[in-house]
This record gives C-alpha cells, structure tokens and sequence, in this order.
C-alpha cells in the first residue's frame, strides 16, 4: 500500500531536484511525488526533503502518561485531588478517655506519673475441687467422695498402668531395629524347630562348631587397585597370626600395603569387640593387642626376643613363659607352636573385583588412550587357634583310626563260583 504524499509536495510532480532520499524505492518515490524537481522553483529544496523524511518516520503508538503531558495539563489533572485542610480534627476521644481513666486509676494525686501498661490476662482451667478438668478425674474409677486411702491406690494403679504403656512403646522402637521383620523370624524359627524334631534334637557339625567356636567375616571396601596385585599381598597373609600378617605388610614393598594393615586392623578390633575373640588371656591378651599396635610385635613370646623386657612388662613375660604349649598340625602337613588358643589367626583371605571405568588419555598426533580404572575389595575370615588345635587332633584321630594296608586282604566269601576269581 502506497503511502499518501505529504502536503508540502502535492502538485510538485514535475520538479526536478539534485537531492534525493537515498533509501526511497521507485514506488515510494511515485506515492509521494518526488518524481522530478528543478532546482529552479521557489520552494527550499531543505522544506522539501524535511517533509518527505517525516513521511517514512514511524508514527509513536505508546500509550501517553500523565508524565509525558505538558505541565498545564499536570496542573489540571492534580487540581482535582485537593489536600487535607491542616485545620481538621483529628482527635480520637475514645483514646483519650481510656488514656484519663488510666491515669485516674495509676494515681489521681502524681502528674507526673506515665500511664502503665495494660497487662495480658492469661486463661487457665480452674483449680477448684469440684471443676470438671481436674487432672484426677481422667484417671480411670476416680470419684469425688474417695477417701485419701482409696485415692493414692487409684493413683498407683493409673502409674502402674502408665509405666507398662511407656515399657511397651519402648519394646516396640527397639523392635525396629532389633527385629524389623517379626513375621520372617517366627517363619524361620518354625523352620528350625521342625528340623530339630525331624532329627530327634540331634544337632548337625557345623551347629555345633558354630556353637563352640568363634568366628569373624570382615570386608574392605574398594580400594583403588587391581585383582593381580592384590592377590599377591592377601596370598601371603592367609595361615598366619594377626601379629604375624602385621609384620609381614609392614616390610612389604607394595604400596597397597598399607591399606591392607588398616583393613587387618579393624577387622581384628570387630571380632573383639563383636564375637569377643582373643580375651582369654586378658591381661596378656591387652598386652599383646598394644604390642600390635605399636608395631613391637613380632609374633613371638617377650621372653624369646633379644633385648631385655622392662619392668611394666613382667606380667606379660610370666603369662608368656607359663603359657602351655602345644604343637599342632597343619593341613598341608607342617607343624605350629600355639601358646594361646584364643590368639586370633586369618584362616582365609582372598579378593573380590570391584567396579572399574575408563578414561581418556590423549598422546601426540591425535591419539586416544583408554585407561582403565580398576577397583579391588579384600575378605578376612578370622578364627582363634583352638580351631587350628581341634582340626589337628581330628588329623591325627583319622590318622590313628586307618587299618593297616597288605597286599591280599581277608575278604569274606559271598558266592560260591566253581572257578577262582583272579
């Protein structure tokens, strides 16, 4: 749509000028007239150009505010609002009467008193003998004519009463964490009851060296290494003593050592704390566990060592040389000095693979390497020495027990055949 030309350039069609806009079109040109001007004609080219350019400047659309008016019109629009008279009564006697009644009540005779603030009234239940909310009468079979005696015995009852409720919630929080799932326990429990009556009260091996022997599984969380090299640090751990393995890592040149010392470490203090292993020497027992601790551990009685004890450990030292000893054998045929059966010992390590990932390592020439990240756990099983002490003697029971090997036994006739069999 073309735009209407401006009323200074109406019947100037055929003028010719110099000066153009520079960004007018052909058409635009035409809607407004400025087609050809000379510069010969009466009118100021510069009346002329200022009048074609306000044809392509946009027209204002914003909303006019009280702001943007003239200042004539700024003084109408707020000659509408007149102020407040400052002469008005603004007085409250509502207020002020209250204020004198105050005043009154404070002291008539001292002017120059201040009224006093109002103070808050509070409710609260009546303490009369016969209202309605006495504490007394939510207790159960309370009445309004009981002698003294009959009261206190209500109340003991209601105490007694209270006592139990509050046993009872307790019972039930420590259920939640002592017995979370009831009904799993009870189906278990009916489990072994119909065992036990299956096999007429008769308990199985293993429930008996469970009952007798003690025991402790521990497990490290992932440490930031491999299968391969972990094995070969637990591998050499596996038959020995606690203060024998804490040596060993010690003197051992992997870096993943001493991981292994803090994971042994807590290992032995759970099976000490939870199954009360390694307390049967007590004072000996205390001992050692320091001794452990501090690294002067050898695995070896005090009295054995090559430096002489001091005074505080003569205690150790006596139990030591008292302590009865006993050889035992090992599975693989080898022979053990135990001087206290309740020392504890690894009877099983062995590793677990963990979670591994990967990531980039960017080389020369726009190379990408993947490097894997792998992640290793270690288990303990720890067990005391009479473990090691009973399965010797069963070595050496099935030892005893086995029949004499020859050649051509005595075997029992139990057919008759008319021809020899070898």
């Amino acid at each position: 749509m073309a735009t209407p030309a401006p009323l200074a350039l109406r019947g100037f069609r055929n003028l010719r000028i110099s000066w153009e806009p520079p960004s007018v079109s052909h058409h635009q040109r035409r809607a407004i007239g400025v087609a050809s001007i000379d510069m010969s004609t009466r009118i100021p080219s510069r009346r002329l150009g200022q009048s074609a350019l306000a044809a392509f400047q946009p027209r204002s659309t914003h909303w006019t505010t009280r702001t943007s008016l003239p200042t004539t019109a700024q003084r109408s629009i707020s000659s509408t609002f007149n102020p407040r008279n400052k002469e008005d009564d603004l007085r409250n006697p509502i207020l002020e009467s209250y204020l004198q009644k105050k005043e009154l009540e404070g002291g008539a005779n001292d002017k120059d008193a201040k009224p006093a603030r109002p103070t808050l009234r509070e409710g609260e239940l009546s303490k009369h003998p016969s209202s309605l909310f006495l504490a007394e009468r939510e207790i159960p079979g309370w009445r309004q004519n009981m002698t003294p005696e009959e009261q206190a015995q209500v109340k003991e009852q209601a105490r007694l009463r209270k006592e139990a409720a509050d046993r009872e919630i307790a019972r039930k929080l420590s259920d939640i964490t002592l017995d979370p799932d009831a009904r799993a326990r009870r189906s278990l429990e009916r489990k072994l009851v119909i065992a036990g009556v299956k096999r007429h009260g008769r308990m199985t091996k293993a429930q008996k060296l469970l009952r007798t022997e003690r025991q402790s599984l521990y497990k490290s969380q992932a440490l930031p290494t491999s299968v391969k090299k972990l094995q070969k640090v637990v591998n050499q751990l596996a038959g020995k003593t606690v203060s024998e393995a804490l040596v060993q890592l010690r003197f051992s040149p992997k870096k993943i050592a001493r991981d292994v010392i803090k994971g042994l470490e807590m290992a032995q203090n759970e099976a000490i704390v939870a199954r009360g292993m390694g307390l049967q020497g007590e004072e000996a027992a205390v001992a050692r566990w320091e001794r452990q601790r501090q690294g002067t551990d050898a695995g070896r009685p005090r009295d054995l060592w090559d430096y002489k004890t001091s005074a505080e450990e003569q205690k150790a030292v006596k139990a030591a040389k008292t302590a009865k000893i006993t050889k035992v054998e090992l599975k693989d045929g080898s022979k053990k000095v135990v001087r206290d059966p309740s020392e504890i010992y690894i009877d099983q390590a062995w590793v677990g693979r963990g979670n591994s990932w990967k990531t980039p390592e960017f080389r020369a020439r726009g190379k990408i390497n993947l490097l894997t990240h792998r992640t290793t756990s270690f288990s303990f099983l720890l067990k005391e020495e009479k473990t090691r002490m009973r399965i010797s003697e069963e070595i050496k029971k099935k030892r005893d027990n086995r029949k004499l090997w020859v050649a051509l036994p005595d075997r029992p006739v139990t057919a008759q055949r008319q021809f020899c069999l070898w």
